[in-house]
């Protein structure tokens, strides 16, 4: 896809997300990888709803702004995910009311934050990291990112917001969408005891659609909380 539109495609996926309530206000950004390795990433302050793809900030492989808007703050949990989370093209980070939500509850296991509920979460997600919070734009971020050492896709920030790689940016928007839909469904099914998929379904849908499934490191610490 050229420059063009990739920006184009950018304000297009922003809009619908903010339409639908899933980043208020002038909260969440989107990134996405050029050919060249550059990115093209939505402007800090600006609403996802209403963005302007000339204005959208172009930043070189090296991190500086080449063209349009100042960049948002929360670079750097971008640029880790790009760095470590093989093939990643695009990146969402919203700040959508149910995975914030989850994020907050006690007992979350930091290495699988959210159960098999539907094919469709294993299929598009795989598995949800939890990190322990950082302040927005709070570099170290990047650093907790790291640490997961490319596990994970998708990482829920606590009592932040949602952030997921994808292949290209529409694989980004859909594994977010099913992300939240999955932390609403775990929100209505809490204290209900939900038969979620078996070990064997989870692994017929591996094996079928070759979904990469995140391993824990050797001390069990695959979140680095």
């Amino acid at each position: 896809m050229n420059e063009n539109a990739l920006r184009e495609q950018i304000c297009m996926f922003s809009r619908s997300l903010f339409e639908r309530g899933l980043t208020p206000g002038s909260s969440g950004n989107v990134s996405a990888r050029l050919e060249d390795g550059s990115l093209l990433m939505t402007p800090t302050n600006a609403s996802m709803g209403f963005l302007d793809p000339a204005r959208l900030s172009h930043l070189g492989i090296d991190g500086r702004l080449l063209s349009g808007d100042p960049p948002t703050k929360e670079i750097p949990l971008h640029q880790a995910l790009y760095e470590t989370r093989h093939g990643a093209g695009a990146v969402v980070h919203l700040h959508s009311a149910h995975s914030v939500a989850v994020s907050m509850l006690p007992g979350i296991d930091p290495r699988t934050v959210l159960p098999p509920l539907t094919p469709y979460y294993v299929m598009r997600v795989g598995q949800t990291a939890l990190i322990p919070y950082h302040r927005p734009g709070d570099a170290a971020v990047a650093g907790a990112i790291r640490g997961l050492a490319g596990r994970y896709s998708s990482v829920l920030l606590a009592n932040h917001g949602p952030v997921v790689a994808g292949r290209d940016l529409e694989a980004a928007v859909y594994a977010m969408e099913e992300l939240e839909e999955t932390a609403r469904l775990y929100l209505m099914l809490r204290g209900l005891d939900p038969r979620a998929l078996t070990t064997a379904q989870v692994d017929d849908l591996v094996a079928t659609f070759k979904i990469d499934l995140p391993v824990p490191d050797a001390h069990g610490d695959g979140a680095g909380a």
